[in-house]
């Protein structure tokens, strides 16, 4: 859970307050991201080898003591940048003035030495993925030692839906904190609301919070035995369900395992076995789409069905993370009940894959148009040219391309910001912001009621026509739950499949392509996709291509669900391959541990 919180909950949602608050670009704040992933491939292999034979609990203690470090340190960039210091104002409507205008040319950057707290964040992810390694690896094949074959997979599936509510707490808890100010106290000097384009939250408490409580946990881990009682029980009356390609007999003849120069024959050993191997890329093709969608379905949502950013980033997580669990636990639970082999484990999955790929059709039918959006998908009542916000209605205002605040005029067109629907005057009517004065906003398109005069325009997105998306959150609801009912019932039989004393090791491997194959390229390829389908791009003062501003909707939806198709289809066709290849054990009881007599005997 605390695990969840912070690498997939906080570090999410406070991504854009650190941007903001250390002077760094997407692409940087990208490579924090990933460090985590990065640390987590490179380490997997050698944690899971070495920590099979050790003492399992004590290797979570390690693990307790490391994330809690890289939760520190995460949070340190705060406390040594000194206060947060901000500029002047921003005006957001129509101004003629000179002194604006200063604002609107190209100017470089002071120098500041904000950005060089990249590295701080990139060593605190990076301690977070050396913490998460053996919790992962070594703590699922820890779990799978001390109890019975058949309840395995209901105790791993609760384990996996635990790691998934750690993010949807880690969400609400970040948003809660980002609404305190980052330096607890707001200045006197200056009155800075929520509402303020410059407001910074205070991103870093989650994380000391995490720290502590992580921590906590040291202690309890280190008092855990080596082997939980009646573990020995467990273990002689489980029966063997390894590959029959040699390899159990060959790991317990030449009790490959016990120093690092076996280190290369047991790998060959799992990366010869084809049952694994099939298993493994099916499992890194559903991570590529999880992940993609993890980041990118709130945007998605946002600009398809014309929601806001946070109550699209609230949606999706209320959408994912129940369904993620949902799906996990219900396998775990179907598995465990049926007591099903590892073959019929490996059926399992392919009858829930080729559900979420049906549901995946989704995108086809539940998809929205654009809504009307002045210089970009019409023209300002006849004037200007598509593909241009300015226009002879606003060409005197000095608009900055770089403000995106959208609005939307009582003639139901979308304006880029109150400056670009040439307002120049708002007012505040029960709480509520409206805009006057505009120039370039038409006449109102309905002329029964009377609420139409009351304002020009007003803050936020038209409301868009489209009703859509109850069907679709339903629809992918349910993608998303057959989708990871295959996620449990994957690590249940890869831990089968395997030599018994290699199941740590397999689930190292696992990691290293998932990682490599799925959640690494999932969010790159999907964020490709989503920029192929931009109609209009952010050309700022300095002539440097930024954010997107417009999307073509149904592109979108077409090439989301592309790859989302193709990724399914994948998984699929590399599951009946694991049926294919899957040859049983020919023995039925296991064999005791440590007797390589028996066998020479058998």
């Amino acid at each position: 859970v605390l695990v969840g919180i912070v690498v997939n909950g906080l570090i999410n949602i406070s991504i854009s307050t650190i941007e903001k608050r250390y002077e760094l670009n997407s692409s940087l704040t990208g490579l924090i991201s990933a460090s985590y992933d990065i640390a987590f491939c490179v380490l997997s292999l050698f944690v899971s080898y070495f920590g099979e034979r050790g003492h399992k609990p004590r290797w979570l203690a390690f693990s307790a003591f490391m994330l809690g470090l890289g939760s520190l340190v995460f949070s340190l960039p705060h406390f040594s940048s000194g206060k947060y210091q901000y500029g002047g104002k921003l005006e957001d409507t129509c101004q003629t003035a000179e002194t604006t205008f200063a604002n609107a040319t190209c100017s470089a950057s002071t120098n500041s030495s904000l950005h060089k707290y990249l590295y701080v964040f990139i060593l605190g992810q990076l301690l977070l993925g050396v913490g998460g390694t053996p919790l992962y690896t070594l703590g699922t094949a820890f779990i799978d030692d001390s109890v019975p074959k058949h309840k395995s997979s209901l105790y791993i599936g609760i384990g996996y839906a635990m790691s998934l509510l750690g993010p949807a707490i880690g969400y609400v808890l970040g948003g809660q904190l980002l609404k305190v100010y980052i330096d607890i106290q707001t200045p006197k000097s200056t009155k800075v609301d929520q509402d303020d384009p410059r407001w910074l939250g205070a991103w870093w408490i989650g994380f000391l919070l995490c720290f502590f409580a992580i921590w906590l946990l040291i202690i309890p881990f280190s008092c855990f035995p080596r082997h939980l009682p009646g573990t020995a029980k467990i273990q002689a009356e489980k029966i063997s369900e390894t590959h029959d390609d040699g390899s159990q007999v060959l790991v317990q003849t030449k009790n490959i395992g016990q120093s690092f120069k076996d280190f290369p024959v047991a790998l060959l050993i799992l990366l010869r076995n084809p049952v694994l191997m099939s298993l493994i890329i099916a499992s890194s093709s559903e991570a590529l789409v999880a992940t993609g969608f993890a980041t990118f379905l709130p945007k998605f949502i946002e600009n398809q069905f014309g929601k806001s950013s946070s109550f699209s980033a609230t949606l999706g997580g209320l959408v994912l993370i129940p369904a993620a669990a949902l799906g996990q636990v219900i396998s775990g639970v179907l598995v465990s009940k049926r007591k099903m082999d590892c073959k019929g484990i490996i059926k399992f999955m392919i009858s829930t894959c080729s559900v979420a790929l049906i549901l995946n059709t989704v995108f086809l039918f539940a998809k929205c148009g654009n809504e009307p959006f002045a210089g970009v998908s019409e023209t300002y009542n006849g004037t200007g040219t598509l593909y241009n916000l300015t226009a002879p209605c606003n060409a005197n205002c000095r608009c900055l391309r770089s403000m995106y605040y959208p609005v939307c005029g009582r003639d139901e067109v979308q304006y880029f910001s109150p400056c670009f629907a040439g307002c120049a005057s708002y007012l505040f009517n029960n709480m509520k912001k409206t805009y006057h004065n505009c120039s370039c906003i038409g006449k109102p398109k309905r002329e029964d009621g009377s609420e139409d005069f009351l304002y020009e325009a007003v803050p936020g997105k038209c409301p868009t026509q489209c009703k859509f998306l109850p069907l679709f959150l339903t629809f992918f609801f349910f993608a998303v739950v057959f989708t990871f009912m295959a996620n449990t019932p994957t690590t249940v039989a890869i831990l089968r499949c395997v030599p018994d004393k290699q199941r740590s090791f397999a689930l190292g491997v696992q990691s290293v392509f998932l990682r490599l194959l799925g959640t690494i390229p999932g969010p790159i390829l999907f964020g490709v996709a989503i920029d192929n389908s931009c109609t209009l791009w952010d050309i700022n003062e300095c002539e440097t291509k930024g954010a997107c501003w417009v999307y073509d909707n149904e592109r979108m939806a077409y090439l989301l669900m592309g790859i989302s198709a193709a990724c399914k289809t994948i998984t699929i066709i590399f599951v009946v391959m694991a049926v294919y290849f899957y040859k049983p054990p020919p023995l039925t009881k296991a064999l005791p541990r440590k007797t390589p007599e028996k066998i020479s005997v058998i």
